[in-house]
């Protein structure tokens, strides 16, 4: 069984950009890996805000969900946040459903998120 989801975690600005690499993310064993790197990344480097790139992931299980909500805890105690760039329409509807659309920032690309998380900074 394979339980990786190739992830890219870099540091751009003040923001760290995990870019998720997979066009379906729903391996248990996988995300619960995927979270301890992020998690272990936030811990050592303190990013003030964290933009999750979804351009290439076309379907997940509501366990990144989850992933999302901690890495926003996370953040949280340090008023930072947590941005979605380039998510599919059809996964947005999941983000809506569950109201989550409210708590979370949505951009087109991840280049529109670095922007407009920048524009934060000392504000």
């Amino acid at each position: 069984m394979d339980a990786e989801v190739d992830v890219e975690i870099l540091s751009e600005s003040r923001a760290a950009v995990v870019s998720l690499k997979a066009a379906s993310i729903s391996d248990v064993d996988a995300i619960a890996a995927m979270s301890a790197q992020i998690r272990q990344f936030v811990e050592e480097n303190r990013p003030e805000n964290v933009i999750f790139d979804f351009s290439q992931v076309k379907f997940f299980s509501s366990q990144v969900l989850g992933l999302l909500l901690e890495t926003r805890g996370n953040l949280a105690e340090r008023d930072g946040h947590v941005a979605i760039s380039a998510l599919d329409p059809q996964l947005h509807r999941v983000f809506k459903i569950t109201n989550l659309d409210r708590i979370f920032e949505f951009f087109p690309d991840k280049e529109t998120a670095l922007k407009a998380t920048g524009s934060r900074d000392g504000g």
